[in-house]
C-alpha cells in the first residue's frame, strides 16, 4: 500500500503501540492484527503481544505449547512465525468459574477466578519478561488488551489493559463497536473513567463495523473529537466475508440460523454438515475451511431439534470432555448421534469428540472432575486414557490407508495436537512421521474408523486445512470440492489478512498513527544509492 516507508537504526527497544476496546468484541484483535501488516508492509519487524487472553481456541507453537488463536493469526499478519512471547497467560475455561491456566505455553494447573487473580503477583514479571523480550527483538510490538479497559473492579488486578500500556508507556488506540449502537457512550464514557494518567496514554479512536455511508457520520467524529479530547484516526466499514479464526465461541451466535432450510448451489445440492456446538467447544476453527466450500452447509447445532438429519455430524474439541459428554446425553444428542450412525449419516470427531466416540474413558487421575471412568458413545472400538501430561505440539502425519477417504494412502496431513491423554484402538488410520520428543515412539499412530470409514475420528486439529484431504473427503460425500483455480486454505486465510489490512489504510490515517508511534524517537528514511 501506499505511505511512508520508515526502517529503525539499532533500536535499544521496539516501538509498543496499544489497542484497546470499549468492550469484548469490539474488534481489537481484527484490527490488530492490520496494524501488525500495516507496519509489516513498511519494511519493519512487528511482533503482536498480549498478556493474557481467554479462549478455547488456541494454536500450538513449533516449538510446542500454545498461545491464543488470535495472536498466531496476528504473528501471520506481521509475517513471522507465532512464538510463547506473545501470549504469556492464556485462560481456558473449564466451568462457569474456573479455567486451565497455560503459562509460557504450558498448563499449569486448573484454579478457581479468585484464586487467580490472588496469583498476579507471580504472574505480571512472567508478563513483562516476555514484552521485553519481544521489544529487543523487534521494531514495532502491537499489543492487544482485553475486553474493557475500565472494569472498575478489576483495576487493580489486571494485568492485560492498561497496566501494560503503563509499564511500557504505550500510546493507545480506543476502538468503540458502532453496529452494537451507543458508540458515544462507549467511547466517551471510557475515556471519562479512566483515570487522568491513563487517559494521557490514549492517543486515538477508532469507530469500527459501521455500515452504510460512511460520511453520515462526519459530524459524529467531530462531537467525538470536541468532547473526548482524543483525534479520531479512522471510521472503519463493516467488513464482510473474511472468513478469518474467531476466538471466542460467542461468535458462533453470528452464524446461519441452524434450522433455516438448506439451499442448493447452480452445481446441485449442498452437503449439510452439522457441528455440536459443545458447551466447552475449543479450537472449532478447525472448521473454517468447509464454510468457503461452495457446496457445503455448515452449522452449529446445540439440540435435537437443531439437529435434524444431516449427512456429517462432527463432534469438536472440547474443554472439559466429561462434562460435555453428559451434556449430550442430558440434552437427547447422544442417543440421537447413535441413531444416525445407524443410518448412513457419517460421523467424526476431533479431539475430544473423538475421544467421545469411543468405548471408555478412563481418568485415573481426576484430572476432569471426581468420575474415574465414563462410557463413551461406543461408535469406535478405542478407549481413552488420561494423564496428567498435554500433547502441545505441530505434527506431521501420513494416511495409512483409504479407510476414510480413498486416495489419500500414503500421502501427508500436518496440522497440531493439544490434548491430555492417549487413545488406545486396532483401527488407526495415521502414522506419525515427525517425533519430536525422545519419548515419543516412532511411527505413533493416531485416529480410528468403523462402518467402512462413515465414522472416524483422531486427534489431528487442522486436518480440514489440508485441501487435497478435504477434497477428498467431499468427493465421498458425493459432492465437487470447490474449482483448482480457488484458493487454498493459505491462500484464502492470506488474501482475507490483505483486504483487512487494506480496509485499515483506505479509512485510518496511518501516517498520523506513524508519527503517534514513532515521535520519541523518529525513524529514519531508508538510503538508497545513487
Amino acid at each position: 500500500m501506499g505511505g511512508r516507508s520508515f526502517r529503525l537504526t539499532d533500536p535499544p527497544q521496539a516501538k509498543v503501540l496499544m489497542v484497546v476496546g470499549t468492550s469484548s468484541s469490539a474488534g481489537k484483535s481484527l484490527l490488530t492484527a492490520a496494524i501488525c501488516r500495516c507496519f509489516a508492509r513498511r519494511g519493519l519487524r512487528v511482533a503482536p503481544f498480549k498478556a493474557q487472553n481467554m479462549s478455547n481456541n488456541a494454536a500450538v507453537c513449533s516449538g510446542g505449547g500454545e498461545i491464543g488463536r488470535s495472536q498466531a493469526l496476528q504473528a501471520i499478519a506481521a509475517g513471522v512465525a507465532p512464538s510463547l512471547d506473545m501470549n504469556p497467560v492464556l485462560l481456558k475455561p473449564e466451568g462457569q468459574t474456573r479455567s486451565q491456566v497455560v503459562v509460557n505455553g504450558q498448563p499449569t494447573q486448573t484454579r478457581e477466578a479468585t484464586d487467580y487473580f490472588q496469583r498476579r503477583k507471580q504472574l505480571w514479571p512472567i508478563v513483562t519478561s516476555a514484552l521485553d523480550r519481544l521489544r529487543a527483538n523487534n521494531d514495532v510490538v502491537v499489543i492487544e488488551g482485553a475486553g474493557s479497559p475500565v472494569e472498575l473492579n478489576l483495576a487493580g488486578v489486571e494485568l492485560v489493559n492498561m497496566s501494560v500500556a503503563r509499564y511500557c508507556q504505550a500510546p493507545v488506540l480506543l476502538v468503540g463497536d458502532i453496529e452494537r449502537g451507543g458508540v458515544f457512550a462507549q467511547l466517551l464514557g471510557t475515556l471519562w473513567l479512566l483515570s487522568p494518567e491513563d487517559r494521557a496514554l490514549v492517543r486515538g479512536l477508532i469507530v469500527n463495523k459501521f455500515r452504510g455511508d460512511l460520511s453520515l457520520f462526519d459530524s459524529g467524529v467531530e462531537i467525538l473529537e470536541q468532547r473526548g479530547k482524543v483525534p479520531v484516526l479512522g471510521v472503519l466499514p463493516w467488513i464482510g466475508s473474511l472468513h478469518l479464526p474467531e476466538e471466542d465461541a460467542v461468535a458462533l451466535d453470528c452464524l446461519a440460523n441452524p434450522n433455516d432450510p438448506p439451499t442448493e448451489t447452480d452445481e446441485g445440492r449442498r452437503v449439510d454438515v452439522a457441528v455440536i456446538r459443545l458447551p466447552h467447544i475449543a479450537n472449532f476453527d478447525d472448521f473454517d475451511p468447509l464454510e468457503t466450500e461452495p457446496n457445503v452447509r455448515l452449522r452449529y447445532v446445540r439440540s435435537c431439534s437443531e439437529l435434524g438429519e444431516p449427512d456429517v455430524v462432527i463432534l469438536p474439541g472440547t474443554k472439559n470432555t466429561f462434562g460435555d459428554l453428559k451434556w449430550l446425553r442430558d440434552v437427547g444428542l447422544a442417543d440421537r448421534v447413535k441413531q444416525l450412525s445407524e443410518k448412513e449419516t457419517h460421523i467424526i470427531g476431533i479431539c475430544g469428540g473423538y475421544q467421545m466416540l469411543g468405548r471408555q474413558i478412563n481418568n485415573p487421575q481426576g484430572l476432569e472432575g471426581g468420575a474415574h471412568r465414563v462410557e463413551g458413545l461406543g461408535l469406535l472400538d478405542a478407549e481413552t486414557t488420561f494423564g496428567a501430561a498435554k500433547q502441545t505440539r505441530q505434527v506431521r502425519f501420513e494416511v495409512l490407508d483409504e479407510s476414510v477417504v480413498q486416495g489419500m494412502q500414503g500421502q501427508t496431513v500436518v496440522g497440531y495436537e493439544i490434548h491430555h491423554g492417549q487413545t488406545a484402538t486396532q483401527s488407526a488410520w495415521l502414522k506419525k512421521t515427525d517425533a519430536q520428543e525422545p519419548s515419543e515412539a516412532a511411527g505413533a499412530v493416531d485416529g480410528a474408523s468403523a462402518a467402512g470409514g462413515r465414522i472416524w475420528g483422531c486427534y489431528l486439529h487442522g486436518l480440514f486445512h489440508n485441501d487435497p484431504w478435504r477434497s477428498a473427503l467431499l468427493r465421498k460425500l458425493g459432492i465437487s470440492p470447490a474449482p483448482a483455480q480457488a484458493l487454498s486454505s493459505h491462500d484464502q486465510l492470506q488474501h482475507s489478512l490483505d483486504r483487512l489490512a487494506n480496509a485499515f489504510e483506505a479509512h485510518v490515517d496511518f501516517d498520523r498513527l506513524m508519527d503517534i508511534v514513532f515521535e520519541s524517537s523518529p525513524p529514519q528514511e531508508p538510503q538508497h544509492d545513487g
